[in-house]
């Protein structure tokens, strides 16, 4: 290995450790406007808070939304572990949670006189950033 790359390889590992506690889940296949009426609901709330929004929400994309916040948590919860140091679950909140658009899936529909009209399954990309409060 030279030393270019182990220099590379030791700056991403800083790079990664540096980074706040975080998870996604790409190409989740409900449309992103579906997903950002839910995800604004939870954006700057504590973690408690926000588990418990997305637990009693009749919308679909709060189930996804939630496993990719409890991801978060556990991301946050390993990091610490690793560190070896403390963190308190209870102090987390929700510090950016984006949805993006995602690659739309193109599929067709008959439609009358034998034609076939265009439909596009959309797909979202979800983001979400957890930090402790004390740390803001």
């Amino acid at each position: 290995m030279s030393v270019k790359s182990r220099e590379r390889k030791a700056r991403h590992e800083a790079e990664r450790k540096a980074a706040p506690p975080h998870a996604t889940q790409r190409t989740a296949r409900q449309s992103p406007y579906k997903m950002r009426l839910v995800i604004d609901e939870i954006r700057g709330k504590s973690v408690n808070e926000a588990l418990s929004y997305l637990a009693f929400s009749k919308k679909h994309a709060a189930k996804q939304i939630e496993k990719v916040l409890r991801s978060a948590v556990a991301n946050a919860e390993f990091a610490a572990r690793e560190a070896n140091e403390a963190l308190d679950v209870d102090e987390l909140y929700v510090q950016r949670a984006v949805v993006n658009e995602g690659q739309k899936l193109k599929r067709f529909t008959p439609a009358a006189m034998g034609r076939a009209t265009p439909v596009q399954k959309r797909t979202s990309h979800v983001e979400i950033v957890v930090a402790e409060k004390g740390a803001r």
